[in-house]
């Protein structure tokens, strides 16, 4: 199969096009609307990935009170590979005490970013603390908490688009690509 992107040495093929992500989004706000509704939920995007699928999963809800905010955390810098470090940049600025919080990521990779979040984020005293995630690689995941509500599960390969970057660039994608190599 002839790649449809070219980037540093690496060539991208589709993995999930933008008509499977829609249907996942749609199923996933439907479960986030059948579990907050009436309970005034507040959706915590983790920047810069997740801006895309928090945009489309908070429309697609049909809760009439619910609440966005963003945190930003650093651990990947320019690699296609995580640091291993986790660095807090922007926390959020809603009052999470006694809220229900979905954190929603682009990715679930290593694990080390949710957990960092999760404890993080477990200061404030929510009502409750969820995640909900596009992409999971369930067997490089570590948590020892369950991402509850997954889009995807996807093998270990670098993926792009959909918010999700190398070097900063293609989010802008509206598909979800990989590279093997």
């Amino acid at each position: 199969m002839k790649p449809e992107l070219h980037i540093d040495g690496h060539d991208f093929k589709i993995l999930i096009d933008r008509n499977e992500i829609e249907k996942a989004v749609r199923r996933l706000a439907q479960r986030l609307t059948d579990d907050y509704r009436g309970k005034n939920p507040i959706l915590v995007g983790v920047l810069n990935g997740a801006f895309l699928f928090i945009a489309d999963l908070f429309r697609a809800m049909d809760v009439s009170e619910a609440e966005i905010d963003f945190l930003k955390i650093g651990s990947y810098g320019d690699h296609m590979t995580s640091s291993g470090k986790v660095t807090l940049d922007k926390d959020v600025s809603a009052q999470l005490k006694d809220r229900h919080v979905i954190v929603v990521e682009d990715i679930v990779d290593s694990g080390l970013s949710v957990t960092y979040i999760r404890n993080h984020l477990m200061y404030y005293q929510p009502a409750s603390l969820e995640f909900a995630a596009l992409l999971l690689k369930k067997e490089k995941a570590k948590t020892d908490f369950p991402i509850k509500y997954v889009g995807f599960e996807i093998g270990n390969d670098f993926v792009i688009g959909y918010g999700l970057d190398y070097q900063q660039q293609y989010r802008n994608l509206p598909d979800v690509y990989v590279t093997h190599n």
